[in-house]
């Protein structure tokens, strides 16, 4: 469908992703509540297991899901022209690659240490499959429309397609976060109702999160849009 230029439709999408960043910003609190307050915290390097698998939540949610979907929203919120937002996008994108390195390895470290099985649930089987499928997004991305980049038809062709996979990952990457959060949520370990409820909130906001962020996605592409610069 071709895109038009209507600025009403841009507005909308800047409130919508205003709204992504409250609903962001919620779940990080919400997060550092349950992790600190209710987890005792995290320790990459502790000798307590618990204490090294709290920071695969923490890498997981702050970094990968947070900061991926505000790379998502920089290319169309930050103020700047177009190869500043891009390298925003990317860098961004590249951060929440790196966090997500941290949180995995944070887990599989866990399993180590306690003696269990890796790769036994949804949640895990979802994750790996969407962590590897973004990295190989991000590296299409990147040498596609930043560097050494492609021909003005090469990249009109695949932006649809970069898109699509962009906004099909984050649903991904959403629903990752909300098997994790409900895996814990029913678990033995938890300390007591108000914690189980913490995290039904967590996960709502994060949902909030990524579906704020699509809207505001799909609103801006009613308005005209240079795919070949």
């Amino acid at each position: 469908m071709d895109t038009v230029n209507r600025p009403g439709f841009r507005h909308t999408a800047s409130a919508i992703a205003a709204l992504a960043h409250i609903f962001g910003l919620t779940a990080c609190i919400l997060t550092l509540v349950w992790l600190l307050h209710y987890r005792g915290g995290l320790a990459y390097d502790s000798r307590s297991a618990d204490l090294v698998f709290n920071c695969h939540p923490f890498f997981m949610l702050l970094g990968f899901v947070i900061v991926s979907g505000e790379a998502m929203m920089a290319y169309k919120t930050v103020r700047a022209d177009k190869m500043t937002r891009k390298i925003v996008h990317m860098a961004l994108h590249f951060v929440a690659i790196c966090m997500g390195i941290v949180g995995i390895n944070a887990s599989f470290k866990f399993h180590d240490m306690i003696k269990l099985e890796h790769m036994f649930s949804i949640h895990s089987w979802i994750g790996i499959v969407t962590f590897c499928l973004y990295g190989l997004q991000w590296l299409l991305g990147l040498c596609t429309f930043l560097f050494p980049g492609a021909g003005s038809e090469t990249k009109a062709r695949l932006l649809p397609w970069h898109i699509s996979g962009g906004r099909a990952l984050l649903l991904m990457i959403i629903c990752t976060a909300l098997t994790g959060l409900s895996q814990k949520a029913t678990s033995s370990t938890l300390t007591g109702n108000h914690e189980a409820r913490l995290l039904k909130f967590t996960g709502f906001f994060v949902l909030l999160f990524g579906i704020s962020i699509d809207i505001a996605i799909g609103f801006d592409r009613f308005r005209h849009v240079d795919p070949t610069t």
